[in-house]
């Protein structure tokens, strides 16, 4: 009973760290809750059955330390700058602080770390390094809101994140590179309304729990693992697969609704080159995860000669099947409501 308490310690640590940054109101206290998340999230990555998780906590730990350390110094430049009243460096300071925040977030062009380290982590702390350690940088990050750095920013994300999935086997890889490109959107829709990027991200991170719940669950972390699951059924293959293509945000499924609202933002605010080059790279991650549901989608499968059923019906089973419900339908559940109400 008790071979995992620690666990459930640092995890309770891990979230009051981050509620201590949003809820923070100095830099200093937001400072101190994203040193706590950090020192919380060590602990939880060591896994004794996968090799990498030593490394990947090292790696984790020292980029962390050095967005905490550039974040301090450029907190404590800024106070000592508004005395001295000069706009060029008070610019600057908050592209530090801007920097400082998305290199704890794993953005683009500072994402070198992300990749590697979510290769040493097993599904479950690769799930709170994509969703839940993204809540208070972003939170940060929508305080000093720089326009032009942004812009940047997002062409890197999205470029990078489409890019650097095309040549992964790695499924944990894979995930990080769409998460990089899924943080462009969220910084995105920061530029116009700070509910967008919210709403975003809790879809991101529903859509991201339903796939990794899968993966986790039937023990995948390869692309050629795929081709011989359920091969005995090719329906529930074919279902199972489909948040995949909700995640990349493919129109009847529900993923597309955060799309929708960011590019409806951004056609608002008159950026049509900028929501051109989102749309064209964010097909490419559609084309890598409609990869991993290649065999999926054929619908071809083994039948054997002699009856046997296979006894899909377990918890786990149930839960994605109800997620990959959820993933399909939400579009559809979420219009009808609105017209309803």
């Amino acid at each position: 009973m008790f071979k995992n308490s620690y666990k459930l310690l640092f995890l309770i640590t891990l979230m009051s760290g981050t509620l201590i940054t949003i809820s923070s109101t100095s830099w200093f206290g937001a400072w101190m809750g994203l040193e706590i998340n950090l020192l919380s999230f060590i602990p939880l990555m060591m896994n004794t059955n996968n090799l990498l998780s030593s490394e990947a906590s090292l790696k984790y730990f020292l980029t962390q330390a050095l967005a905490s350390s550039i974040l301090l110094f450029a907190v404590i430049f800024f106070f000592m700058m508004s005395n001295w009243s000069n706009p060029l460096m008070e610019n600057y300071t908050n592209l530090m602080i801007c920097s400082a925040l998305l290199l704890k977030s794993g953005a683009a062009p500072f994402h070198f770390w992300f990749p590697s380290v979510m290769e040493g982590l097993s599904w479950n702390n690769s799930l709170i390094l994509m969703t839940w350690q993204k809540i208070a940088p972003m939170v940060l990050l929508s305080y000093c809101l720089n326009l032009n750095f942004f812009f940047i920013i997002i062409i890197s994300c999205i470029l990078i994140g489409s890019l650097g999935g095309l040549n992964q086997t790695s499924l944990r890889k894979l995930m990080a590179f769409s998460s990089i490109n899924h943080l462009g959107w969220m910084v995105a829709g920061m530029m116009n309304s700070e509910n967008l990027w919210m709403i975003y991200f809790m879809f991101y991170s529903f859509l991201s729990f339903a796939i990794i719940f899968m993966f986790n669950s039937f023990k995948l972390f390869n692309i050629n693992q795929m081709f011989g699951l359920f091969n005995s059924n090719s329906i529930v293959k074919f279902l199972m697969f489909l948040s995949l293509l909700s995640l990349g945000g493919l129109p009847p499924f529900m993923g597309f609704l955060p799309k929708w609202l960011i590019i409806e933002s951004l056609i608002n605010l008159n950026m049509f080159f900028l929501l051109t080059l989102m749309v064209t790279f964010t097909l490419i991650t559609l084309f890598f995860y409609i990869r991993i549901c290649y065999a999926a989608f054929l619908l071809n499968h083994n039948e054997n000669n002699w009856n046997f059923n296979a006894n899909y019906f377990n918890k786990n089973y149930t839960l994605s099947m109800i997620f990959t419900f959820i993933s399909i339908s939400g579009l559809f559940i979420v219009n009808f409501l609105y017209w309803l109400f």
